[in-house]
């Protein structure tokens, strides 16, 4: 049995939605520390409890006291189940948010320090208020905020990193995983792909994202160009919670025969805006279609994805760990999950040790770094 690191005031408290996650980024902290990832663990015995009648409780097994605690959930995994006056229910985000209000309640009075890491942000598409709704996403931030002693709240690819302002005492960092998608992308394409590119933004909220990527190849190697699609909705109708999209209009060049295109978003949900975007792109010729979002939650599942990779209109989908990706999609070829444990073990490491986190936050070099070695090496 692992034994908790002794002279270190460093705890993880890894709930069973994110335990996969938690676990490697245990490993690698333990590996910074130069310590037997075999022998011992900064994870804390934990043991969560969902009750017949709809209630939680989550116990802490060791004593927390003097120590520096890191939370880390995802709301966004779906696969865990309770029962609930005799009927099998699945865990919610909502439920998930409430298990974690309740773990922080059981060791903020004692824990020296506490941290929050919600890599998909509770209600994040819920950030501006446009009708008579509540902001829920800002809401839930201010309540943990005024939890209790909470330092520090971290978060990656927060839709709307304007949320932060709805909290005063507790720090906001917002991460991105650009260069653990692009390390791998990297990779995996044929110079030949690589060297003429258009990164596309499906609607006007994806074009901060598309240019963050669209400059990490700013490379004399390599042609870039930029284009965007305006959505236009139906405003008589609401389905589904949701205006419906009547059609996708492309802004930028449209001469893009044997181009190949990067697709630039935070997530997927049901993939139906994607799809779009994939028609229209396929009617300017383009050659190759990648699509690269921090969360697939592929709220419909993934057979339409399926096919369209059959019929070649997408050639891969590049996504992250940071969040809930049922084992059967994982052997699908065309999905290619790069693993951002190192990265959120970094963040750890400089938080609890007061050191700067301005390089994890702003540097953009290595992906440009990458390319060019690429096409200097032959390959």
């Amino acid at each position: 049995m692992k034994k908790q690191v002794n002279d270190e005031k460093l705890r993880l408290m890894v709930f069973d939605s994110a335990k996969e996650l938690g676990e490697k980024v245990d490993k690698h902290l333990l590996k910074m520390y130069k310590l037997d990832p075999s022998k011992n663990t900064f994870i804390l015995p934990i043991k969560e409890s969902f009750f017949e009648d709809g209630h939680l409780k989550v116990e802490i097994s060791e004593t927390v006291r003097g120590k520096d605690v890191y939370f880390l959930t995802d709301i966004g995994n779906y696969s865990l189940t309770y029962n609930i006056h005799g009927f099998t229910n699945h865990a919610s985000p909502s439920d998930l948010l409430m298990q974690l209000k309740d773990g922080v309640g059981a060791c903020s009075r004692h824990a020296e320090k506490v941290n929050v890491i919600m890599p998909l942000l509770y209600a994040g598409r819920q950030h501006r208020r446009n009708t008579r709704e509540n902001l829920t996403c800002g809401q839930t931030l201010m309540e943990i905020d005024e939890i209790c002693r909470i330092r520090s709240f971290i978060t990656f690819d927060a839709h709307d990193q304007g949320v932060e302002h709805a909290v005063r005492n507790m720090e906001f960092d917002n991460f991105y995983a650009t260069d653990m998608i692009l390390d791998k992308f990297i990779d995996d394409l044929p110079k030949k792909e690589l060297k003429s590119l258009v990164f596309i933004a499906p609607d006007n909220g994806a074009t901060g994202r598309r240019n963050v990527y669209l400059n990490s190849f700013s490379s004399k190697y390599i042609h870039r160009e930029a284009g965007s699609f305006i959505k236009q909705r139906d405003f008589n109708q609401l389905v589904d919670g949701k205006y419906p999209i009547v059609s996708h209009e492309y802004c930028g060049n449209k001469d893009l025969k044997g181009k190949t295109a990067i697709i630039v978003d935070d997530m997927i949900s049901s993939g139906g805006s994607m799809f779009d975007v994939v028609k229209e792109l396929k009617k300017l010729e383009i050659e190759k279609i990648y699509i690269i979002v921090t969360y697939a939650l592929f709220t419909k599942g993934i057979d339409e994805f399926k096919k369209y990779y059959k019929e070649g209109k997408i050639n891969g989908i590049y996504t992250t760990n940071l969040s809930y990706i049922p084992k059967e999609y994982l052997k699908e070829k065309w999905l290619h999950v790069c693993d951002c444990s190192k990265e959120l073990a970094e963040v750890i490491y400089h938080i609890h040790n007061d050191l700067s986190i301005s390089d994890i936050l702003r540097d953009r070099s290595e992906s440009l770094k990458k390319s060019e070695r690429k096409f200097k090496g032959g390959k």
